[in-house]
């Protein structure tokens, strides 16, 4: 995936104008959120918060949740600007990899949430049903994540049809994958196996692995996040498996739909098994034993999300070449 030259691309209509403009307002709540507290401020934090026993390492963690945020409102920016088009393909198809797979759980998870609520006569409360925000914090952000999704996805399809819309073009296997991409799709996809049976387990109500003050907090919303991330992970295998490898019924089949899969599946366990693996590993009041296998499991999930990843990036080279 080699950058294109801009040529004389035109200026974007009113509804990209429109899009854009959304998707920059939508981080606004939240990057305010995070720099008032870490000035210190208290908003929508209550009385007796967890978030208030570690400052110092809320501290960073809000430093890190702004660059984050602040870098849709920059991809927003690239997306539908001519110099965008002259950015290296892979100074933007990381970002876009790391923002699918944080925000797709949650595009699909929280309504879930809302609608288990709404069945239950309940609030909405957070997958750890632990009170250490206001309500109010959870429907302004991850309403402003769901605008994120929506907005920053329908740019980056539109920016990514008219760039490398030639490289899902024909069918799955067309240029076959070498050795090295179906050894590594296929190592991911056995290591992907660990996560998605643990978060279907817990889904379940199982309690294996899971540390003693998460099995005391368990609610509605867990179950619904867990069955949300394993489903992502059979999504993230089964994308990659049919986007390298010529199985007999998938002859003749679109890359579309497998490379879409395939993408926002590997992004959800790259990812969300990184963020959640470095969340566990700290050092806390959980009782490591009973977490070993949550760390684990993290842990995993982020390799195998990677090893994934990694496929379907050789094999859109393979195809631009």
């Amino acid at each position: 995936m080699t950058a294109t030259a801009a040529g004389t691309a035109p200026s974007p209509g009113r509804g990209v104008r429109a899009l854009r403009a959304v998707a920059i307002t939508s981080c606004l709540p939240y990057i305010t959120l995070k720099i008032l507290w870490i000035a210190g401020d208290r908003t929508g934090v209550p009385d007796g918060s967890t978030l208030l026993d570690h400052r110092a390492r809320m501290a960073v963690a809000n430093g890190v949740s702004v660059v984050l945020d602040a870098t849709v409102i920059v991809l927003a920016l690239l997306l539908t600007q001519p110099w965008g088009r002259r950015v290296p393909a892979w100074l933007l198809v990381l970002p876009m990899w790391v923002a699918a797979g944080l925000l797709a759980p949650i595009m699909t998870g929280y309504p879930l949430q809302l609608a288990a609520s709404v069945i239950e006569g309940s609030r909405p409360a957070p997958s750890n049903s632990e009170p250490f925000l206001d309500a109010w914090v959870f429907g302004v952000v991850y309403g402003g994540f769901i605008l994120q999704g929506l907005t920053l996805g329908a740019l980056f399809v539109r920016y990514a049809r008219r760039r490398w819309g030639h490289l899902w073009r024909g069918r799955v296997g067309d240029p076959p994958a070498t050795t090295a991409i179906r050894a590594a799709v296929t190592a991911g996809s056995l290591l992907a196996l660990l996560p998605a049976v643990m978060h279907l387990l817990w889904a379940a109500g199982a309690t294996t692995g899971l540390s003693a003050d998460r099995v005391g907090s368990r609610s509605t919303d867990f179950y619904l996040v867990e069955g949300v991330n394993g489903l992502f992970a059979v999504v993230a295998v089964v994308g990659t498996l049919l986007l390298v490898f010529q199985f007999r019924r998938g002859a003749g089949l679109s890359p579309r739909w497998p490379l879409a899969a395939a993408w926002v599946g590997s992004g959800t366990l790259g990812c969300w098994g990184g963020f959640l693996f470095l969340v566990t590993a700290l050092p806390g009041e959980q009782d490591g034993r009973a977490a070993g296998l949550m760390v684990l499991t993290y842990a995993v999930s982020m390799v195998a999300g990677l090893l994934l990843f990694s496929g379907v990036v050789s094999v859109l080279r393979r195809r631009a070449a």
